[in-house]
């Protein structure tokens, strides 16, 4: 009785492996792209330096290191922005640049995970004569004293969503200028 029924149960596998799907499913999610968007913001601390010289023009400019690697788009570099005319707000809780665009993919690809993106620099001034504020903050690096003004990269905020979609939010603040430049990164759906 035993050997009937497993010699039933040879005969079944066979035909189960016949019968199932060799290929990829159409329509499955497995198939859907992704591209990212990659926005920028500048905001100052309650207590920068900044925001003693309200109504102040100044200038604002960063250094990002962006790495984006898929086998449809590979993209690595250092994206430059600058802010040549940022008026500083008459309260803390504005920002000093209003959220911008930085980067977009043009091609859907694979999905693989967030690009990796480090701001590396801050720098810029605000106001003139004696009441200058002067920034320049960098990372700091293996083997190097700390930087005077350290910018902390890579602190990760709470994702969420706005008007363009969910996005993942990371920033970097430097510690005597008191500055965060938050990046969102929207990953955009395609469909086939």
């Amino acid at each position: 009785m035993r050997f009937r029924r497993f010699c039933s149960l040879l005969v079944l596998v066979p035909l189960a492996f016949a019968l199932s799907p060799v290929g990829p499913v159409q329509g499955a999610a497995a198939e859907m792209g992704v591209r990212h968007r990659i926005d920028v913001m500048v905001s100052a601390e309650p207590d920068a330096p900044v925001l003693r010289r309200k109504g102040a023009r100044g200038e604002l400019s960063f250094t990002v290191r962006l790495s984006a690697n898929s086998k449809e788009s590979k993209f690595f570099g250092m994206l430059r922005p600058s802010f040549p005319d940022i008026l500083v707000p008459d309260g803390p809780g504005k920002p000093l640049v209003q959220q911008s665009k930085l980067w977009e993919e043009d091609v859907c690809h694979q999905r693989r995970g967030l690009p990796k993106v480090t701001v590396t620099q801050l720098g810029g001034h605000f106001a003139q004569g004696e009441g200058r504020i002067e920034i320049s903050a960098i990372n700091r690096h293996i083997g190097l004293l700390v930087p005077p003004d350290e910018l902390t990269p890579g602190i990760k905020l709470d994702q969420g969503s706005d008007s363009l979609g969910l996005f993942y939010a990371f920033r970097a603040q430097s510690r005597n200028s008191r500055l965060n430049v938050d990046l969102k990164i929207y990953p955009i759906d395609c469909f086939p």
